[in-house]
């Protein structure tokens, strides 16, 4: 399995960091987010799903995608002592949630970047049916014009699960792509989504 470690030194967490279903560990959006949790002092471990591996452009099943991550959930616990949390991008984050929910790993959390509820143009909440299953703390991090999570859904949903929570960027879509003109905040967005990363992730360390 290819994999990119990146633990700045002082790190006090990791996230095992899985990439979405077009594009591989290396894509841009998966380095800016491994950049910006670094800047905020938590290390990443990113890795390739095997089809990327191989050059699909077909995903994994969901056992051979939940087989990767616990693979790199082991690696990361072998090269740290730091609390460690498991999530990803869209596809990754979903299938972190599927491996959790089996009882697969037993991260600190689950952090996930714009997870994917339902198909562009076919709202639904079926894919979140396995949620209830999971004990963990999780993160939500989804931008408000993302059309792979209604807010009229996702609000609700996170709202029902006993540990969860949602942050929202404002104006940004599924890629975190944003509408600067209409955008309240001049922040940057992987800053923004690293800094409530960061806030989550004390929080949990605390409790």
């Amino acid at each position: 399995m290819n994999q990119i470690w990146q633990c700045p030194d002082g790190a006090d967490a990791v996230v095992v960091l899985a990439h979405g279903a077009g594009a591989g560990m290396e894509h841009r959006n998966m380095q800016s987010i491994a950049d910006a949790l670094e800047r905020s002092g938590i290390g990443t471990l990113r890795f390739n799903f095997p089809f990327i591996d191989a050059g699909r452009m077909r995903v994994d099943s969901k056992d051979v995608a939940i087989a990767a991550i616990v693979d790199a959930y082991v690696e990361a616990k072998r090269r740290t002592d730091r609390p460690i949390f498991v999530g990803g991008h869209s596809f990754g984050g979903r299938m972190a949630t599927h491996a959790a929910a089996e009882g697969k790993l037993a991260p600190a959390g689950l952090v996930l970047y714009s997870f994917p509820l339902h198909a562009a143009g076919k709202p639904g909440i079926e894919r979140a049916a396995h949620l209830e299953r999971i004990g963990l703390p999780m993160l939500f991090v989804s931008g408000t014009r993302d059309a792979l999570a209604e807010l009229v859904l996702l609000e609700p949903l996170v709202r029902g699960l006993p540990r969860a929570e949602l942050y929202l960027l404002d104006t940004a879509d599924h890629g975190y792509r944003i509408k600067k003109r209409e955008r309240a905040s001049d922040e940057d967005v992987f800053a923004e989504l690293a800094r409530a990363t960061r806030r989550f992730v004390d929080r949990v360390m605390r409790d």
